[in-house]
């Protein structure tokens, strides 16, 4: 019997991607698609590229293992090999990120062009420069654009997309698509410009962060600790200019501009000048940048970074909001074309999942929350199985938790693959009751059972209402094939002493 969906985003993945450079970006990149489940074939002069490469992906498989309990796929395979024109065959995508020079990317891009299917789109990672000076000596240069990420690329949903005067409008639809699908938010740049938006944001407070250091205004430190603590938590939410605009409290926005405006004739930085990067003064950001980081090594200031970075996006996850509306969407694509039963005729067995480290209690145990978290994402699983997908949720209603109860047999431990099997023990028009039973593996017998009662919300009433559609005719069917099957042990066991 199946259950499958229709055609979605996550779908236009491509099959496999050429990267040219193994950097901070391109290694980046690579942890990306490969764990998106996308091939890379992968061109860099290096000779530790494999060994660059492979930090990163332990990274990125750490950072995502914290951050989703949404079943990633298989992930994609990593080719290194000795020349461009072996980066860039067969493959549906070319994202160049060798060092910031323009006749070098030139070059290379004009190679790239000469060696790729005349449909391959050809992206380049640079921070700065127009695509219409990168697309001056390639050949079908209306497959060229500009794909500016941001580090670490495999965290951050961020990407910048530019045309050039000879990019087709279809190449920019193409590559949004195809970045969409592998969890990044893609903005056009509506013209071309020297260093696109956000990179053009970025400079003007490394401007004047410059100054404050130069003229001994602030230390390396407080600039950091200004940013931080005030309007860089702000920014995860919203933009200068509507900070700016809640912060005259004007409802009037025209008003609210026309307020700020006044402040402007007498500006208070120095953002069309920089200090010259002396000896002393590379000098007193060194000593102070070292201060700063307290005898941290790079990877564990990397591993510091990814950690905060994946709380923030979870924090605005739950809100549904920025950037972590884009996490939502990615992981309600991963359960929706990545979700795998092996028998619908038998309890439904879920993605395997790793107990993450950070999981783990005083007691080096998982904590409770922990548990109910992992029986959580199994009913998001099967309720994805059975189509309840956003579309669903957001017009006709949803299954909620009334009731739930677990029973833990044995601790489980960081590092463990659990593996959670779910039974469908009864199902009506409002209601639906569930018998999870999570497996460590390589043990035969179970770690832990919940049992839960759900009833299904009507969307415009906000009252328990009958479940629709599609949906409907799934989830009641999967009943009727799972009411043949043995009753769990423990099921229906009620709270008490023995």
């Amino acid at each position: 019997m199946s259950m499958r969906g229709n055609s979605t985003l996550f779908e236009k993945r491509p099959r496999s991607v050429g990267l040219l450079g193994s950097g901070v970006i391109g290694g980046a990149w690579a942890a990306r698609f490969i764990l998106n489940g996308v091939d890379v074939r992968l061109h860099g002069r290096s000779s530790d590229t494999v060994e660059r490469v492979n930090k990163c992906l332990a990274n990125a498989r750490r950072a995502y293992q914290r951050l989703t309990l949404a079943p990633l796929p298989a992930e994609g395979s990593l080719t290194v090999v000795n020349s461009i024109a072996e980066a860039v065959r067969d493959v549906e995508l070319v994202q160049e990120s060798v060092p910031e020079r323009l006749e070098l990317k030139q070059q290379m891009l004009a190679d790239v062009s000469r060696a790729v299917a005349p449909d391959t789109l050809i992206c380049s990672s640079t921070s700065a420069l127009r695509p219409s000076l990168l697309q001056a000596a390639m050949n079908h240069p209306e497959r060229m654009l500009i794909a500016h990420p941001f580090n670490p690329v495999y965290l951050l949903p961020l990407v910048e997309l530019c045309g050039g005067q000879l990019t087709a409008p279809t190449t920019l639809a193409r590559a949004a698509e195809i970045y969409r699908a592998v969890g990044m938010h893609p903005l056009v740049v509506r013209k071309e410009v020297d260093g696109f938006i956000a990179n053009r944001l970025q400079e003007a407070v490394w401007r004047e962060a410059l100054w404050l250091v130069h003229d001994d205004v602030a230390t390396v430190q407080e600039i950091d600790d200004a940013v931080r603590y005030s309007f860089g938590l702000r920014r995860a939410i919203m933009g200068p200019i509507q900070t700016t605009r809640l912060g005259i409290a004007e409802n009037d926005a025209r008003r609210s501009m026309e307020r700020f405006g006044s402040g402007l004739k007498t500006p208070l930085t120095k953002l069309t000048n920089v200090p010259e990067l002396t000896d002393a003064l590379l000098d007193k950001l060194a000593e102070q940048l070292d201060w700063q980081a307290e005898s941290m090594s790079v990877p564990e200031l990397e591993q510091k970074r990814d950690d905060c970075l994946v709380a923030v996006l979870q924090g605005l996850r739950s809100q549904g909001y920025g950037a972590g509306e884009t996490l939502l969407r990615w992981e309600n694509e991963l359960r929706h074309c990545v979700f795998q039963l092996i028998d619908s005729t038998g309890p439904l067995s879920m993605p395997i999942r790793q107990i993450p480290f950070d999981w783990i209690g005083y007691d080096d145990h998982l904590t409770e929350s922990r548990y109910s978290q992992l029986f959580e994402a199994a009913t998001d699983d099967l309720l994805n199985y059975i189509g309840m997908d956003e579309e669903y949720r957001s017009i006709i209603g949803r299954y909620q938790i009334v009731e739930t109860h677990w029973f833990c047999l044995r601790e489980l431990r960081a590092g463990d693959r659990v593996q959670v099997h779910t039974q469908i023990l009864g199902a009506d028009e409002e209601c639906l009751h569930l018998f999870h039973l999570l497996t460590r593996e390589g043990d035969e017998e179970p770690a832990v059972t919940s049992e839960q009662i759900l009833l299904h919300i009507d969307g415009g009433s906000g009252c328990r209402g009958p479940v629709q559609g599609r949906v409907r005719a799934r989830v009641l069917e999967l009943a009727r094939l799972h009411a043949a099957l043995p009753r769990p042990v423990r099921a229906g066991a009620r709270v008490g002493l023995s």
